[in-house]
């Protein structure tokens, strides 16, 4: 019962000045949205990366071309990784690799007559969806004949990418135009979502040789993906593929990789470090916010104690204690910084929500428990620390001192 009469004492403190009290819970209100909008951000960016990798496998090597250099200063990627590094793989290690899938990536155009797409483009072979099981609703995969033949122009259409240009319609045996040149459909994939780093879905396949030859207009691979065929010896393995790709580009010893090998474990550490750097970024920034939000309070609660001296002295006099005073000032304080902030997390959800909305493929946002209760914690340590020198001032007051004050 006492602290409900201290909390509504509190509420007509706020209400007698109304406008100032508000201006100190908008600066709460828009420190916390900034917290919950990065909090969010962030645990949406790291759960779907973390989910994409879920579905690699731990049994796969990832091989890329390191970043070649020019006396000393990088000039973009080395152009030494190609389609016969897997024949070779495959070859001299038959008993350590299953399969090989090499991949070229690209954004494109894709057309059918005025409807028109552009996702990524993905030459390929035919072991890439072997490797990941993944199969077409409609027609077939790309075959080993499709991915050795330089001027085979087939395409396989990801699931979205085929209901946007085709809708309801078969679309095999159809025509589409990617870059102005007519590819034949031979299928439709299943829905799938993300393989690798990529939606499966709003991508399209071409088999890799007449990718390279006639999409590309190159020799080089962006990556290729190993399966490995016993997964606890996959850091042996490792290295033996480091081995047969170094003879095969002819690298002398004492020479560096024109490649780099990961594995799923490295990925998942390099995607922790960025995570944290970004941490440290975005909480910087929305930290600062409710610095601000803070400071209002406390300079609010410092003008209440100066303005209400004589009340102060009041109470005091018929019979409050210290601790008493201590406990309404407090109190105010903390329900600037929860009503601030609890606007403030609806904000920020519904800001995540639209961002969500808007930049919807490119990355997602997710409230989770987390989020809210570290939220909340925040906004009551604003509003304790924020409140704290003002109500301890308040309390310290000399009681006839405060009762000549005028």
């Amino acid at each position: 019962m006492f602290f409900l009469r201290l909390a509504i004492t509190a509420l007509r403190s706020l209400d007698t000045h109304f406008l100032r009290s508000l201006l100190a819970t908008l600066g709460v209100l828009i420190g916390v949205g900034s917290v919950v909008a990065c909090m969010s951000i962030l645990e949406g960016a790291t759960n779907k990366i973390l989910r994409n990798l879920s579905t690699l496998g731990s049994n796969v090597l990832y091989v890329k071309p390191a970043v070649a250099r020019v006396e000393g200063h990088p000039v973009g990627s080395a152009q030494t990784l190609v389609v016969e590094d897997a024949s070779i793989l495959l070859r001299e290690l038959p008993d350590d690799v299953n399969a090989v899938s090499c991949e070229a990536i690209d954004r494109a155009l894709v057309k059918r007559f005025q409807k028109s797409e552009t996702p990524y483009v993905i030459a390929t072979n035919e072991q890439y969806f072997e490797m990941n099981e993944f199969n077409a609703t409609h027609g077939r995969v790309i075959s080993k004949a499709d991915a050795e033949d330089e001027s085979r122009l087939v395409v396989c259409l990801g699931n979205k990418v085929a209901k946007s240009l085709f809708g309801g319609m078969d679309p095999v045996g159809q025509s589409v135009k990617i870059r102005n040149v007519a590819y034949r459909v031979i299928g439709v994939l299943e829905p799938r979502g993300n393989i690798s780093f990529l939606n499966a879905d709003e991508c399209v396949y071409i088999p890799i040789k007449s990718g390279l030859k006639r999409f590309f207009n190159r020799r080089w691979l962006t990556w290729l993906t190993v399966q490995v065929a016993d997964q606890d010896r996959s850091e042996e393995i490792q290295k033996k593929v480091e081995a047969v790709l170094r003879r095969a580009h002819k690298i002398r010893v004492g020479q560096p990789d024109d490649f780099e090998i990961f594995t799923q474990e490295e990925v998942l550490r390099q995607v922790n470090e960025f995570s944290a750097i970004f941490k440290i970024v975005f909480y910087s920034i929305a930290g600062i916010s409710l610095l601000v939000g803070g400071i209002g309070i406390m300079n609010i609660m410092l003008v209440s104690v100066t303005e209400r001296t004589r009340e102060i002295g009041v109470r005091m006099a018929v019979g409050a204690r210290r601790g008493d005073i201590l406990l309404q000032f407090l109190v105010e304080a903390l329900i600037i910084s929860l009503v601030g902030g609890g606007f403030g997390l609806l904000l920020g959800m519904m800001f995540a929500d639209l961002l969500d909305k808007i930049l919807q493929g490119m990355f997602s946002t997710e409230i989770t428990i987390n989020v809210v209760v570290t939220a909340l914690a925040t906004i009551t340590v604003v509003g304790v620390f924020s409140g704290l020198y003002p109500a301890f001032k308040a309390s310290r007051l000399d009681p006839v001192e405060a009762l000549r004050y005028e």
